[in-house]
């Protein structure tokens, strides 16, 4: 009887384990509403559900282009931040990590130059399965600096430091042109060397930057002008690829199961949709279709009591472009009057109310230090704030005696966003109010139309905006040298070159951050050659489940590698 009923016992607790593990391993489909968030599910444990690594988020503008020698804006920038990667890229904290590169580099000093020499990881490759070579580096960084393929960004491998940098970009120098004289080479397929003429403290984060990726060279010589207007017409070798590109309506970031950290990816998809207009943004987070959604002031006091809701003091400053090639605006007084007639404090705290702050300055506060002391010490509150509205009279009055007229007519070129349409609004009641005979007229563009139309001087006025591309008030005030990429407005100023020219080779840091501080006071307080409006404040909605979402202070806005859904 003993032995029967030990027979009975066992084969129930066989067939107790086999249905155990059935369960256990038995997959189940997860059934996912329209906002893409499992209803249901199994993890091994009923009594906890699955959760759809999905992120739902959104997007003012379409991407510019994908082309990582191409992009000059923050939208390309952050798409291509998570779908490419360098040797390093930034991690939570804003430092540089590991990439592409297996470890750190082997550095050696001669003949007055220092050499870096970097291992590629073995399991490096683009997601068509093919490696990722040294050459493939050597490809992309000879592209964006080669007369015919000329980025944006081309001066970045001179401000890296890296030998020839400046004099193969520059016009007239005996090296324009010559590639191959940059200090940049492939020892083998997966050894690197990178040779630099000048130290500079910020190397490693710029090699996290977009300009310094690689592209498959094979790959994108087969596709010619074609490359990378499309999703089949790029490869990717970083955490995502972009798996749908909606042009206009917007895009999909897919995990990519071939990237070498693929383990640390949770994030099986991120959704980004095209929203220009922020009541149909804040309605489509309120009803659980985005994860994330900025706010200005129209709905900050709605909000601003919510758990979800948050602020934050950005590094992005913005401006006006006042382009001198406009015969009023090439006139000093014209340029100073607008600078004064621009109530920035209305626009922070009325049209804005999102946490930014009134800007007088370039560099921005809260950022940058040396030896403790912010870079904005020397002029916290910037330049010409002693003057008001007043003067600002005077000096309209003066110009408008020089030019030998009564009245001025500018155009005001801004996207089409609802912000930046706004912002544009404001702008032009600010002038016309309190500089009598003065006509704006609003020219709204969508965002790659307006890139082009201010990268080709077409305008009176534009909206200007710039955040860092590496921790140094360099990545600010270079931008106004004559013939610079984001000039754009045709101020020349000799002096004001010199002090940038000199800062770049300026070995000792405190001489350097002088000769930055003088230079962005003669930009602004002697030659009022943009009138900067505010720093930028982030007023933010997002759900508590979405985890590790890492916003950046220079470089691309943000990271999505280390994102999880947890609900």
């Amino acid at each position: 009887m003993k032995n029967k009923f030990s027979l009975l016992l066992s084969v129930i607790l066989l067939l107790s384990l086999f249905l155990a593990a059935c369960s256990g391993n038995s997959s189940t489909s997860s059934n996912t509403n329209s906002e893409g968030e499992a209803s249901s599910g199994s993890d091994g444990d009923s009594s906890e559900e699955s959760v759809e690594q999905i992120l739902n988020l959104t997007d003012s503008q379409d991407i510019p282009t994908m082309d990582t020698t191409q992009a000059t804006d923050q939208v390309a920038f952050n798409v291509i931040n998570q779908v490419f990667e360098g040797l390093y890229r930034l991690d939570k904290d804003n430092k540089p990590v590991l990439g592409m590169a297996a470890e750190e580099p082997e550095v050696e000093e001669k003949d007055g130059e220092t050499v870096y020499t970097f291992k590629l990881r073995d399991d490096a490759n683009w997601s068509d399965g093919t490696p990722v070579t040294a050459e493939d580096f050597v490809y992309s960084w000879h592209k964006i600096i080669h007369p015919d393929t000329m980025g944006g960004y081309a001066s970045m491998m001179g401000a890296a430091g890296i030998k020839n940098g400046n004099e193969i970009v520059t016009e007239g120098d005996p090296l324009y042109g010559k590639v191959e004289e940059l200090g940049v080479k492939a020892v083998d397929d997966k050894t690197l060397e990178i040779v630099v003429t000048q130290q500079v403290p910020y190397f490693f984060d710029l090699l996290t930057f977009a300009s310094f990726y690689p592209q498959p060279q094979k790959f994108a010589e087969e596709q010619g002008e074609n490359y990378a207007l499309e999703t089949d017409t790029m490869l990717y070798n970083g955490p995502f690829t972009l798996a749908e590109w909606n042009h206009g309506e917007g895009w999909k970031l897919a995990k990519n199961d071939g990237y070498w950290d693929a383990d640390t990816v949770q994030l099986k998809e991120a959704n980004y949709k095209i929203v220009k207009d922020e009541a149909t943004r804040v309605n489509l987070y309120e009803t659980g279709k985005i994860d994330r959604a900025g706010l200005s002031a129209d709905f900050v006091d709605q909000f601003k009591d919510r758990d979800d809701f948050s602020t934050v003091l950005d590094t992005s400053i913005f401006f006006l472009r006042l382009n001198q090639k406009n015969e009023a605006l090439a006139n000093n007084d014209i340029r100073k009057a607008l600078f004064l007639a621009y109530d920035r404090e209305g626009l922070v705290n009325v049209l804005l109310n999102n946490g930014s702050v009134a800007a007088r300055y370039l560099v921005p506060k809260d950022f940058l230090t040396y030896e403790g002391e912010d870079f904005r010490a020397a002029s916290p509150e910037g330049y010409l704030a002693d003057k008001t509205a007043e003067d600002a009279t005077e000096y309209w009055n003066k110009g408008l005696e020089a030019l030998g007229t009564d009245s001025v007519e500018l155009e005001f070129l801004t996207t089409d966003s609802d912000l930046a349409s706004k912002i544009a609004e404001y702008a032009k009641d600010q002038f016309e109010s309190k500089l009598d005979g003065l006509k704006v007229t609003i020219n709204k563009q969508p965002w790659k139309q307006f890139l082009e139309l201010e990268d080709a001087g077409d305008f009176d006025i534009s909206t200007g905006g710039w955040g860092p591309d590496y921790p140094d008030p360099m990545t600010y005030v270079y931008m106004f040298e004559t013939g610079g990429a984001y000039n754009r407005m045709d101020y020349s100023n000799e002096k004001y070159d010199q002090l940038v020219t000199d800062a770049k080779t300026e070995s000792d840091e405190q001489k350097r951050w002088e000769m930055m501080q003088e230079a962005e006071r003669l930009l602004i307080e002697e030659d009022t050659a943009i009138v900067p409006t505010y720093q930028a404040g982030r007023a933010i909605l997002m759900q508590d489940y979405v985890k590790n979402y890492y916003v950046h202070k220079f470089g691309a806005d943000s990271s999505l590698k280390w994102v999880t859904i947890e609900k």
